[in-house]
């Protein structure tokens, strides 16, 4: 399968989303595909696609024979489709635990299987999250896979997260780019440290000063009493 983008992710996720969520409403016509692309929750990043862009992803994803769009009437009354798995025109066969964590890696992008669970409950049930970390340890070894990857655990944070390779191959950036943050917060905390450590020796420095100077007099009227 060709790599796909963010754009195109979101189009698919969005269908198989609203097959399962909203059934009485599927296929989409253009408009409601385009708000369920651009919605405000449920979605990361948030987009603000035209229809003009959804239709132009639409039949790209057309070309790659996952997505059918129904032209009878006219693409701006068409209803559109997804041919992405499970269907007689797929190869791809994925149990619907499996599906719904696909759908939710595309709309909403890496994520822990407790996030997993907790957002799929209109699309399927996990009924704990051993079962969300069972569907994913099938969609790793699957035999058509793998279809996900899972990342380096973040520093603070208790469970790894997990993204989709269906845009190619994942760089596990999120982790090493908090490391780098907390080197250079430690840098930055280290450099003010010896900033003030500096500071404090410079006054310290000027008060010897001053006192040598005060001393220095004290001597010379004491010697002129003494004279």
């Amino acid at each position: 399968m060709d790599e796909l983008s963010l754009h195109e992710t979101r189009v698919l996720g969005a269908l198989i989303e609203k097959e399962h969520t909203t059934p009485d409403n599927y296929p989409l016509s253009l408009n409601s595909l385009t708000s369920a692309c651009n919605q405000k929750s449920s979605r990361e990043p948030v987009l603000s696609l035209s229809q003009d862009e959804v239709q132009n992803i639409v039949d790209d994803l057309v070309k790659k024979h996952l997505v059918i769009n129904d032209e009878n009437g006219g693409k701006r009354s068409a209803k559109i489709r997804h041919r992405f798995g499970n269907t007689e025109f797929s190869k791809l066969r994925f149990t619907p635990q499996q599906l719904a964590i696909l759908t939710l890696l595309f709309l909403r992008g890496p994520q822990t299987p407790g996030e997993l669970r907790t957002r799929s409950a209109r699309q399927c049930q996990f009924n704990d999250v051993h079962e969300v970390e069972t569907a994913l340890d099938q969609l790793l070894n699957h035999e058509q896979g793998p279809f996900i990857v899972k990342l380096a655990r973040e520093p603070g944070q208790s469970a790894c997260r997990y993204a989709h390779l269906f845009s190619g191959e994942v760089t596990s950036t999120a982790g090493t780019g908090a490391e780098e943050k907390s080197a250079a917060q430690t840098i930055n905390q280290r450099s003010d440290e010896n900033d003030a450590l500096s500071s404090r020796v410079n006054e310290l420095e000027q008060e010897v000063a001053t006192l040598k100077a005060q001393l220095a007099e004290l001597q010379e009227t004491v010697s002129a009493l003494i004279d």
